[in-house]
This record gives structure tokens, C-alpha cells and sequence, in this order.
């Protein structure tokens, strides 16, 4: 049970889920969208959101700013989450403008509007769920596109129900968490979702 648990906790990286985000819009939307313009979004956002914390992740390693990939203590988070927001940032302002994709640019400001409440809360030495956090934006924003869209996405909606539940289970059996730390969490990744569900829904 415990390598289960731990298998869960490292597939269903937040890193993992801005990206899945983009995907799961582009696999969905009923509008035409031409490879060139869809291929590059997905590649810029594999890089920004995957390939280059992974790189920023191991440079801070090695000076000792962070020591696992979890980020276990709220002074650890505090780096990497300050970097987050600065490419969130970028992506929003350069690769997502609101003039190009309306719905995945609201999906990245509610993104950066969850990570900037963590990073508050880390310097306030507390250590909100950052699994949570992003389990429950991206559930969010499926919920909000199957509405917008006037798709079926029960499915989609049912395996995330039980993915978010397996993560909270591993991180609670794991230790990594309280429970009010998941909750919390998971408030931080639903509600700035939800608000700007009002700026495009």
C-alpha cells in the first residue's frame, strides 16, 4: 500500500497538471483550432510548466535551497513558488494572452491566483496541499468547460473524483499532510477557478 500511495503521489505531480489542463481543452473544445497554432501552445506549456522546473528544481537542489521535490516545509516552498508565479506570469502575458484562448488564459490566471495564496501562506509558515491545489483547479476547470462547451464529461468527472481522493489518502498516509492542510488546499485550487469562471463561462 505504502509504494501504491507513493506512485500516486509522484504520477499525480501538480507539475503535471497545468499541462493536462491545456491537453484536456484542446481534446474537448468543439471549435476548429489549426495544428499551428494548437502545437506550439502545447509545447511552449510542456516546457514552461514541465521542463524547465524540473531544470530549476535541480539547480536548487544543489545549492541547497530545496531538498525534496514535495517541498515538505513551508521554507521550502517558498523559492520555487515565487518562480512559479514569474512564469505563470509569462505564459499568461506571452503564450496564453486573453485575445488568443480565452478559456485556457483564465485557467492560467486562476493557476497563478491558487500559487500566489501558497506562497502567502508558506510565508506564513503554513503548508498548504500543493496536490490538492492542483487537483482541484484542474477538476474545476473540467467541470467549467463541459458546461461551456455543452459536453458529456461525467466520466472525466467521476475518474477525477477518485484521483483527488486517492492523492488526499496518499498524503495523508504518507504524512505529508493534515487534513486540514488538504482542505485547505483544495479551497486555494477550486475558488479562484470559480471566480473566474465570471470573466468567461
Amino acid at each position: 500500500m505504502d509504494r501504491f500511495l507513493k506512485i500516486v503521489s509522484f504520477v499525480f505531480h501538480p507539475i503535471i497538471m497545468p499541462l493536462l489542463g491545456v491537453l484536456f481543452y484542446f481534446s474537448k473544445t468543439p471549435r476548429f483550432m489549426p495544428r499551428t497554432i494548437m502545437e506550439p501552445k502545447i509545447f511552449s506549456i510542456s516546457i514552461l510548466t514541465l521542463i524547465l522546473p524540473v531544470m530549476l528544481y535541480f539547480l536548487l537542489k544543489t545549492i541547497k535551497v530545496v531538498d525534496s521535490i514535495y517541498l515538505n516545509t513551508p521554507q521550502e516552498r517558498v523559492v520555487p513558488l515565487a518562480i512559479h508565479s514569474a512564469i505563470l506570469f509569462l505564459i499568461i502575458y506571452r503564450v496564453l494572452p486573453s485575445t488568443e484562448i480565452e478559456e485556457l488564459y483564465y485557467f492560467f490566471v486562476g493557476i497563478l491566483c491558487s500559487t500566489l495564496a501558497c506562497l502567502f501562506l508558506a510565508l506564513l509558515k503554513f503548508k498548504a496541499s500543493i496536490h490538492m491545489i492542483a487537483a482541484a483547479g484542474f477538476f474545476m476547470f473540467a467541470v467549467a468547460l463541459g458546461i461551456h462547451f455543452k459536453i458529456n464529461i461525467n466520466g472525466t468527472i467521476a475518474l477525477m473524483s477518485i484521483i483527488t481522493g486517492a492523492i488526499a489518502t496518499s498524503r495523508l498516509h504518507l504524512k505529508a499532510h493534515t487534513g486540514a492542510e488538504l482542505a485547505i488546499g483544495f479551497f486555494i485550487g477550486l475558488i479562484p477557478q470559480l471566480i473566474v469562471l465570471n470573466f468567461w463561462l
